[in-house]
């Protein structure tokens, strides 16, 4: 049920050079359920009085279902200029922000009987699937699926919670990590590394129309060619969800 609440700033660092990842609890006491997938907005006003928000996916990796957490983890990159930037920037343990949610059905679903989901995200684009790792690992315990996680980044300093995911590939069968750099390489490979945007790793992945079901999430244009790309392929648009994140000031 989507509602209103306090967050307060418990504790923040910085996942890349214009990217901070943020610890919340609500400043109400009262714990916070959400399904993976979903997002949050946070509520504050331009200089000149005029309200506004901004949504942030949930980042917590908590049960895998709707069980309460009682931390809100969320990614926030920084725009130059940006308002919520000037806001999210300046934050400090203690402080507290107005917020409102979860909101969107950008989620796994029970009802899906596929054998492969490929989740393609660029930038904070990721942190849907980061929140997703134990309804990922469930899935292919339960019904034999194979994950993949696509992630498009220009360096490796781009890869935003990467670690997160080599660890969970490591000890999950099933599960793969993808790393698409456009821009450089990693010092030291990886197996599932690539050279290019994320829409080039589809064509090689060979997305299955009876088998696959693919997520998008980041960048508008990623996700609008990626689209266009698994369409082409012969998948179903019901089993192309897509999540676009669009910088706003």
């Amino acid at each position: 049920m989507t509602e209103h609440f306090p967050l307060r700033l418990v504790s923040s660092y910085m996942l890349a050079e214009a990217c901070r990842h943020l610890v919340f609890e609500r400043a109400d006491g009262k714990p916070f359920a959400f399904a993976p997938g979903q997002f949050i907005q946070i509520h504050f006003h331009y200089p000149d009085g005029k309200a506004t928000k901004r949504s942030y996916s949930v980042a917590t990796i908590g049960a895998g279902d709707a069980t309460p957490i009682q931390h809100i983890e969320i990614a926030v990159s920084y725009v130059e200029g940006g308002a919520a930037t000037a806001l999210l920037s300046g934050l400090k343990e203690g402080d507290t922000v107005d917020a409102s949610g979860p909101y969107g059905r950008f989620c796994l679903f029970d009802a899906d009987a596929n054998k492969r989901y490929l989740l393609v995200g660029t930038g904070t684009g990721i942190t849907p699937y980061r929140a997703m790792l134990p309804q990922i690992r469930r899935v292919i315990e339960q019904r034999g699926c194979e994950v993949y996680v696509i992630f498009g980044a220009r360096t490796e300093r781009e890869l935003l919670y990467g670690q997160d995911f080599i660890d969970f590939e490591r000890h999950t069968p099933g599960f793969r990590f993808y790393s698409c750099f456009s821009r450089e390489q990693r010092a030291v490979p990886r197996l599932y590394d690539r050279s290019g945007y994320v829409q080039n790793l589809l064509a090689e992945l060979a997305p299955d129309p009876s088998g696959d079901i693919a997520y998008l999430c980041g960048n508008p244009n990623m996700v609008d060619q990626a689209f266009a790309q698994l369409k082409e392929a012969g998948l179903a648009v019901p089993h192309i969800r897509r999540e676009k994140y669009i910088s706003s000031k």
